[in-house]
């Protein structure tokens, strides 16, 4: 398989440090509100990339974080009058009911920053002990131009940076650059430290989560939102060569971020879509449609052309499939089709050449004009319909859309069977009212 990195610039053949597996650290969200159609992106395309390197035969482990602690969720919680727990408890459900509506597999591990602060307190420390890190009043910040690689990932030069970042005569930083690692607060929620009484600066959580829970500091993968690339995924980084002399993960996967109607979606534009409203209102299998119709690295322009060819194309797949399967089910074929290669073979290499779901989906679509040729046939090769069947079937999966099969009884079979004997006899009185009926049904 082929990867862009984000570190080199570079699609890279995917070179994992373990044969055969996978590790992999998604960044999610910060749960103090529901999450709009933007946090969906990552969502379907970091599942998607799980679910093509298990096709390639992979064993793949995929984690991402929930952010517990911010001052946004001490808000919300101070607004509603309730715990911050309460207030993040109620919108990690949210998150995962969309995340399941979109046909996206739960993590394998999701921890909370609340549930890891012993390890990143004792991070911290080990940060100052190397001189990394220095506390001014109780709050504790990284030295950036302690690290000389800083900038590597979103190729920007340390003093182009410094000239850029707003000075402030007052900072307690020794450097504009330096971010916190520790905040010294009485307010919200706060736990002691060797410094002050408070909570973690954001950019510390995930090296800590990645250490913690796949016990070594570099792994395969590390991703996000193209928004998260600087500073937060530089600044991760250059924790991580600090306390360990690794950059993290070998490969950094960044999707493109999601327009509306051709503009940035913001809430000072009014434009903010609620995942939730779009999966009930279109579909969570139109929704991941829509976002694979476009390459993961680029943008993503949503606009009601774009929803509704979506929906069209789904159902055009999704017609072909249902009629395949009630066309077997109506001739009592029992048969057991075959994966056939020839035709799911473009379609994983355009998966393995750095998730080309476009071209992808270009091969679901001839192998989805190929079934209806053969469903149509007076003599329908029922071998045939069935591997055509099972080969949308392997692509479905990997895409993660769910195609719901038809359910076609004995009853049914006997009306089909009844209507076709009317034709064959030529009764087309009779035979418009069992077709009425086999319609009605969503069998013709």
């Amino acid at each position: 398989m082929k990867i862009y990195n984000s570190m080199s610039m570079k699609l890279e053949e995917f070179q994992p440090l373990e044969e055969g597996k996978v590790s992999m650290y998604v960044c999610g969200p910060t749960v103090y509100n529901y999450p709009h159609i933007g946090n969906a992106r990552p969502i379907v395309v970091f599942d998607t990339l799980k679910r093509t390197l298990q096709a390639l035969g992979y064993e793949v482990k995929m984690v991402s974080n929930y952010t517990d602690v911010d001052d946004k969720i001490i808000n919300v919680a101070k607004e509603l009058g309730v715990s911050e727990k309460e207030v993040t408890d109620k919108f990690i459900k949210a998150y995962n009911d969309d995340r399941l509506a979109l046909h996206a597999m739960m993590p394998d591990a999701a921890p909370r920053v609340t549930e890891t602060m012993d390890a990143i307190i004792a991070f911290i420390a080990l940060l100052v002990e190397k001189g990394y890190a220095y506390q001014v009043d109780g709050d504790v910040y990284f030295r950036v131009g302690k690290v000389n690689e800083y900038g590597s990932l979103s190729h920007q030069r340390i003093d182009d940076l410094i000239v850029g970042a707003r000075i402030d005569e007052n900072s307690k930083k020794e450097n504009p650059l330096d971010f916190t690692l520790w905040k010294a607060t009485d307010e919200g929620i706060q736990w002691d430290s060797p410094w002050s009484k408070g909570r973690p600066g954001w950019h510390t959580e995930c090296v800590v989560m990645i250490n913690d829970v796949f016990q070594r500091p570099l792994i395969d993968i590390h991703g996000g939102g193209m928004d998260l690339k600087f500073p937060h995924h530089e600044n991760e980084i250059a924790q991580s060569r600090a306390a360990y002399g690794t950059s993290i993960a070998r490969y950094w996967i960044h999707n493109g971020m999601i327009n509306i109607n051709g503009d940035k979606m913001s809430k000072s534009l009014g434009n903010v879509l609620w995942a939730k409203d779009m999966i009930e209102q279109y579909g969570g299998n139109e929704i991941r449609w829509m976002m694979l119709s476009a390459h993961y690295r680029a943008p993503l322009n949503i606009s009601d052309e774009t929803l509704t060819n979506s929906q069209k194309e789904y159902e055009r797949i999704s017609n072909s499939m249902k009629q395949g399967y009630v066309k077997l089910a109506l001739n009592r074929a029992c048969v057991e089709g075959e994966l056939l290669n020839e035709y799911y073979q473009p379609f994983m290499d355009a998966m393995a050449d750095d998730l080309n779901t476009p071209n992808a989906l270009a091969a679901v679509f001839d192998v989805s004009k190929k079934l209806n040729t053969a469903i149509r046939q007076r003599e329908m090769d029922q071998m045939l319909v069935a591997s055509l069947l099972k080969t949308m079937q392997a692509m479905m999966q990997v895409l993660g859309i769910e195609i719901p099969k038809c359910c076609v009884g004995e009853e049914d079979c006997v009306l089909y069977e009844t209507w076709r004997k009317a034709v064959k006899e030529k009764d087309f009185q009779k035979a418009d009212v069992y077709r009425a009926q086999l319609m009605e049904k969503g069998i013709l």
